[in-house]
């Protein structure tokens, strides 16, 4: 056990919770108001001499109640729908239970779209930031009913990884139906041991994780260890414990030894570094040889088209791509000077060869060290 990264936690002076879908429903799905109730004491509490964003799930399973369904539609359009009507009364629950303390709250719902274009990331980062400074606490969704396979974050886990990166957040707390990490899945194995705390996200460390997860909300363990990874790696603190238990969100700021807690693993960014890095999703592969990432990572250069040796996918200028070695490791992401078909005809050529071989010249650099992040 790692006692001061549990000590920082008491320490932690802005905090995301995110609430899974499993935490807020009965067995049925159906919403369960008395556990909401007694979670949202918890949430009080914690927004008390902090600053608290909530990532909540529950929309669709809200939706269903109300339209009468026994089951999570299966169908894009089914799902919209139930969230339309459930987005609402999510909202409602929450009121009620905050605006009875004289607590103030705030809608916030996101696409994929909204982080990855940098204007639409600002406004985001910027709202957040003037409602927290008003002591108001967002609550945050996947705007599901306009969301599109190709614009979605999948699931909350991944949008309250992304939201902890935007906000720079001090820990971030997902709360789920399970306890934790364990080294095996505890409702199949009776030996199955907690693990207090993970150092690092391994391939070891995933496969314990599984791909499990409930007919009623989306995401699965993989995603909530994936979702503290993304944290660890922005220099924040992240615990997986469970939200059917009264008084865990308390216990993890109060630093005790509940749930599975993942340190940092990286620094924090700048928020252009952080964007890059997290907000985007890449389009296409830059594979380049071992002295363009020597100066990339060690040296903090831009990678010149000398540099490039394969040209994977298909994207425009200023598009994100991912930097990878000769093995195939990605160590870094960027946003592309050139296009995918223009730097497979400069790739390999030097900087003086550009515009000759073009016809034109953008910059000098494939991708620019301003646009380049590390992983």
């Amino acid at each position: 056990m790692t006692h001061s990264g549990r000590n920082a936690l008491r320490a932690a002076k802005r905090v995301v919770v995110k609430i899974g879908t499993n935490a807020l429903t009965h067995a049925t799905g159906r919403f369960n108001r008395e556990h909401f109730v007694a979670l949202g004491e918890d949430l009080l509490w914690a927004a008390q001499g902090r600053e608290l964003v909530v990532v909540s799930s529950g929309a669709i399973a809200l939706g269903m109640e109300r339209l009468g369904l026994g089951s999570r539609p299966r169908d894009i359009p089914g799902k919209q729908a139930c969230a339309a009507v459930g987005q609402s009364r999510l909202m409602q629950a929450y009121e009620d239970v905050f605006g009875a303390q004289g607590q103030a709250v705030a809608q916030v719902l996101l696409t994929h779209e909204d982080m990855r274009d940098r204007r639409r990331y600002l406004n985001v980062k910027h709202t957040l930031e003037r409602l927290l400074a008003a002591s108001v606490v967002p609550v945050i969704n996947e705007n599901d009913t306009v969301s599109v396979d190709e614009l979605k974050f999948g699931d909350n886990d991944t949008l309250a990884g992304l939201v902890a990166g935007v906000v720079e957040a001090d820990a971030l707390v997902l709360l789920s139906d399970v306890e934790g990490l364990f080294t095996a899945d505890p409702r199949r194995d009776a030996g199955a041991r907690l693990l207090d705390t993970v150092e690092e996200v391994t391939p070891e460390v995933l496969s314990l994780a599984g791909g499990t997860s409930s007919g009623v909300g989306t995401g699965g363990m993989a995603t909530k260890v994936r979702a503290a990874a993304s944290a660890a790696e922005q220099g924040i603190r992240g615990v997986i414990t469970s939200g059917a238990l009264p008084g865990r969100l308390r216990a993890v700021l109060e630093g005790e030894p509940v749930g599975t807690l993942f340190e940092p693993t990286g620094a924090r960014r700048g928020s252009r570094a952080a964007w890059i890095a997290h907000a985007l999703r890449p389009l296409g592969t830059l594979t380049v040889d071992a002295g363009a990432r020597e100066a990339i990572v060690h040296g903090k250069r831009s990678l010149l088209p000398s540099g490039v040796k394969q040209v994977t996918g298909d994207f425009d200028r200023g598009d994100p791509v991912d930097l990878a070695d000769a093995s195939g490791e990605v160590f870094a992401r960027g946003l592309a000077s050139y296009g995918a078909e223009e730097l497979r005809r400069i790739a390999g050529r030097r900087t003086s060869d550009i515009e000759s071989v073009l016809g034109y010249r953008y910059l000098d650099e494939a991708v620019h060290r301003d646009d380049l992040a590390v992983l």
